[in-house]
């Protein structure tokens, strides 16, 4: 089988990798028995906002595994980065079903299992995206829609295994499963040739007479609109962040919502989120990266003034915020990984994309932590619905920054 044909298996399997990865955004449905479970153990009052540093931390080390990882997967190929990173990932689900105390948390989900999801996770979407140069911002799309999709599945799953059994072998079960998921996708993802070309597709370097943009890391970091397209993110998947973390606390207790209600709503949220990821990923093809990054962030302004103005039974405007928070969470997460190659090359994309994702994890730790603080706000998490349609604003406005340096650089 040739690599123009086979690059689709590869695609296929990486996605399924991405499944299991993208279980971290189901935290809010594992977070509330969690709490309840450490505080049958300890006797102290727990809930899901005491457990938000667990979540904050996941997220923050990403990076630096995406990074280091990144620099094996551009040497020597996904195979080993995706096992190894696949094996940390499941087992620190498996001893999160051990924890007796929030610090056990921080070290088993916190930290082994982050680091060995952005280790998998970086070399999923970085080779997919070197063996589709032709479709960049589709596969982008595709890949992180596989990574939020599991949060879709997950969290009906993840409630009948709690009531079934209780959240620790929850932890458990789905870790062993995402351990042996993980390590048998590693072997069907190869590398990449250098320079590869899909039969029948001409590059636009070609057509144009342009010369190479491939840059190391150096050489994306001496150049200025590496600054404004990290900022950018971290403005745009802050609001994604700081939500996912409470969303099921936000439908109980601002809304009033049951458990199960929770849940499902929770399951609605990472359904948009898919389909941002879809639907931007094809845009980004069609009128730019930038521009589909600015209307994600004027679009989520909306989705925060719907939430901002919700209460005690406001189930449509929760709806309607959530949904458009899920979709414009979901664009920024589909639209990066190509934007990143488009702008500094393919070639050394698996570490530039870990660098860029830095303003990712800064996202994961100032949102979840700012949303956690507004918690018992006389009115609940409004403070954060603003801080979040600020920074929206700021992503516009840095939208129409990057596209003036890049026109100066033209």
């Amino acid at each position: 089988m040739n690599l123009t044909k086979k690059r689709w298996l590869i695609l296929a399997v990486c996605c399924i990798a991405n499944l299991c990865l993208g279980s971290i955004y189901t935290w809010s449905v594992f977070a509330t028995p969690m709490a309840e479970h450490l505080s049958n153990i300890t006797g102290q009052t727990m809930t899901s906002a005491n457990l938000a540093i667990v979540y904050t931390i996941a997220n923050s080390v990403g990076p630096i595994t995406m990074i280091s990882g990144g620099w094996f997967n551009d040497k020597f190929g996904p195979k080993k980065v995706i096992f190894v990173g696949g094996l940390m990932f499941g087992l620190g689900m498996v001893l999160s079903g051990f924890a007796t105390s929030v610090t056990h948390l921080i070290i088993s989900y916190g930290l082994i299992f982050g680091l060995g999801l952005g280790m998998a996770y970086g070399a999923t979407i970085s080779s997919c995206v070197k063996f589709f140069p032709d479709k960049r911002g589709l596969i982008g799309g595709l890949t992180t829609a596989a990574y939020g999709l599991s949060s879709v599945i997950l969290p009906p799953v993840v409630a009948v295994l709690v009531d079934s059994f209780d959240v620790t072998k929850a932890f458990i079960i789905v870790g062993i499963l995402f351990i042996i998921l993980m390590t048998i996708s590693a072997f069907f993802v190869e590398q990449c040739p250098q320079g590869f070309i899909p039969e029948g597709w001409t590059p636009p370097q070609i057509k144009s007479g342009a010369s190479n943009n491939d840059k190391d890391w150096k050489g994306m970091l001496s150049s200025p609109i590496f600054y404004v397209m990290m900022m950018l993110l971290c403005c745009g998947a802050f609001s994604g962040m700081m939500y996912t973390s409470q969303a099921r606390s936000v439908a109980e207790n601002m809304i009033g919502m049951t458990a199960l209600a929770a849940s499902t709503a929770v399951s609605v949220i990472s359904l948009f989120n898919v389909f941002g990821r879809l639907l931007a990923g094809f845009m980004s093809d069609k009128i730019g990266r930038a521009q589909t990054l600015a209307l994600s962030c004027a679009l989520c302004i909306v989705g925060m003034f719907s939430l901002y103005i919700s209460g005690q039974g406001d189930v449509t405007t929760f709806y309607i915020g959530s949904a458009i928070l899920g979709l414009c969470f979901g664009a920024f997460m589909g639209v990066f990984p190509g934007f990143t190659a488009d702008q500094f090359g393919a070639k050394n994309n698996s570490v530039n994309f870990g660098i860029m994702f830095i303003g990712f994890a800064v996202a994961g730790y100032f949102g979840p932590t700012i949303m956690a603080s507004t918690a018992n706000d006389p009115k609940p998490y409004a403070n954060a619905f603003l801080i979040a349609a600020a920074l929206n604003a700021i992503g516009i406005v840095l939208t129409f920054v990057y596209r003036a340096m890049k026109k100066k650089t033209n």
